[in-house]
């Protein structure tokens, strides 16, 4: 019973780790073309997906992304 629950474990232990690795964190900064500086509330998203988010007061950002997001 003991090496069944044992297997169970690694399998699920092994199966999050592989569901983990298929997506990367980008992160950025918006900065105007003018004079560089950052720009706060800025839309920034995955091209073809859903994925996005919006910049903070400082003009950042960061997306967690499917490793195969090319834009």
């Amino acid at each position: 019973m003991k090496k069944i629950m044992l297997l169970i474990a690694v399998v699920f232990f092994i199966g999050g780790q592989l569901l983990y690795a298929q997506t990367r964190e980008i992160s950025g900064v918006v900065t105007s073309s003018d004079d560089g500086t950052t720009i706060p509330g800025v839309s920034v998203f995955v091209q073809g997906t859903t994925i996005g988010g919006i910049t903070n007061l400082d003009g950042q950002f960061s997306l967690k992304v499917p490793n195969d997001a090319k834009v």
